[in-house]
């Protein structure tokens, strides 16, 4: 699945116009068993469906695995794999589409033994599982496919969770049985969010996991049903393996056989989350050891500016941050990152106290003046503001309607913010006591 940190297909009018809606796939009438003879003769009756699913690679957006839909046509000789989800980074609007929340992605058909060796080669497992589909169900999903994949309806709407490469797999199966897999799977519970895979899949990456976990609101908190869990391939190939389906006998397992057709030899994908609160405060912890260490150990006449410094870094980073935060929700279409309580731990009002404190370290050797005094005051009003969204951050954590589970970064960022009011408390007693100012 291509990740870019995913509302189902609208398949309705029966023709198969040029530029037209695609061909229906409502379920069809069982076919009666007098008719068995007949059935080898049957449109559909030389395909065979199967389901890909291939496992996480090394890219950030291979990291959730990717699936597709390979039919074998006997009468033809034919084997293609129908993806969704492609992009190309080259694109020229690419950039901004996705800056905007607004990707565009599409599908394509790709010989069957090409794709099987491209990720022979990139070392990723491929699973692929042979689906129970009468012959009729696979006729309507080959029509449905061949529509899809010309110029004019192939490219979509992207949506990490809900318009992906595994849902519009999911979805045009589901649609050629006529509702058969979201019937048996939308109101099965798997007491996880969109949030928890997130994490195990992307934890093995520092960097993209903080910024995930940052940019992420509480939208991607709520639990999900089996359906919804299908937004990853691996989670689609498992929920498979449970679902039946309505056959001319009665009910039939929706998976007739699996095999894996690449085994890979990379670890297999994090089932649960390693990654959280201590490694986040340990980071805090060390760089508030590293300013009592710079104001305990520093030169007398450098201290009060090495303190000032690291705070202003810190205070820099999370203005940045909460700047990106506050436009992902207020100027973007990223609709996971709308109500992010992260904005209460990254503000715009830390670049305000980075501009404060970097004017308090060019006076510091003025620091006994009156107006040097007012400056160091007023910088501190402004720390002690920051620290005190962040405090209530937390404390909002106990009403049910704040359920966003952000604990790394407020493990993060409240630490640092109080560390930042102590250093300021620090500078002052000494400015109070010092009129140098040292």
């Amino acid at each position: 699945m291509k990740h870019a940190f995913l509302a189902a297909i609208a398949i309705s009018a029966l023709s198969l116009r040029a530029g037209a809606q695609p061909p229906s796939m409502s379920e069809g009438k069982p076919v009666p068993a007098s008719a068995a003879a007949s059935a080898a003769r049957a449109p559909g009756s030389q395909l065979t469906i199967y389901l890909l699913t291939m496992g996480h690679g090394d890219q950030v957006w291979e990291k959730f695995g990717h699936n597709a839909i390979w039919i074998h046509d006997a009468a033809n000789g034919t084997d293609i794999a129908y993806h969704w989800g492609l992009f190309d980074f080259a694109d020229k609007d690419f950039v901004p589409r996705f800056v905007q929340g607004r990707m565009r992605y599409s599908m394509g058909a790709f010989d069957m033994s090409e794709t099987i060796e491209a990720y022979r080669r990139a070392n990723r497992t491929v699973w692929v599982q042979e689906l129970n589909f009468r012959p009729d169900q696979r006729q309507r999903l080959a029509e449905f496919v061949a529509w899809n994949v010309r110029p004019e309806n192939r490219y979509y709407h992207y949506d990490y969770f809900r318009d992906n490469c595994s849902t519009r797999v999911r979805d045009a199966l589901d649609a050629a049985l006529g509702g058969a897999i979201r019937t048996a799977s939308e109101r099965i519970p798997t007491h996880t969010t969109y949030r928890f895979h997130t994490s195990r899949l992307t934890q093995d990456d520092w960097p993209i996991f903080t910024g995930t976990m940052m940019g992420l609101g509480e939208p991607v908190d709520r639990p999900i049903s089996a359906w919804n869990e299908m937004f990853l391939p691996v989670r689609m190939m498992v929920q498979f393996r449970s679902i039946r389906i309505a056959g001319a006998a009665g009910s039939v397992p929706l998976v007739i056989g699996e095999r894996v057709l690449v085994q890979a030899t990379r670890p297999p994908e994090d089932t649960r989350v390693r990654r959280g609160m201590a490694g986040y405060l340990a980071i805090a912890g060390a760089i508030l050891i590293l300013g009592f260490g710079i104001w305990r150990f520093g030169a007398r006449d450098g201290r009060s500016a090495g303190l000032l410094a690291l705070a202003a870094a810190w205070s820099l980073v999370a203005g940045l941050g909460g700047t990106l935060l506050a436009g992902l929700w207020a100027f973007t279409d990223h609709l996971y990152s709308y109500r992010n309580e992260n904005v209460l731990q990254l503000n715009s009002l830390s670049l305000v106290l980075a501009v404060l404190l970097v004017r308090l370290i060019w006076i510091r050797r003025g620091i006994g003046s009156a107006d040097a005094t007012k400056k160091l005051h007023s910088t501190l009003r402004m720390a002690r503001i920051i620290a005190g969204l962040s405090v209530l951050g937390f404390v909002l954590q106990i009403l049910p309607s704040f359920y966003q589970v952000n604990g790394d970064v407020i493990a993060l960022a409240l630490p640092l913010h109080l560390g930042v009011v102590a250093a300021l408390l620090a500078v002052t007693a000494r400015h109070d006591s010092t009129p140098d100012g040292a």
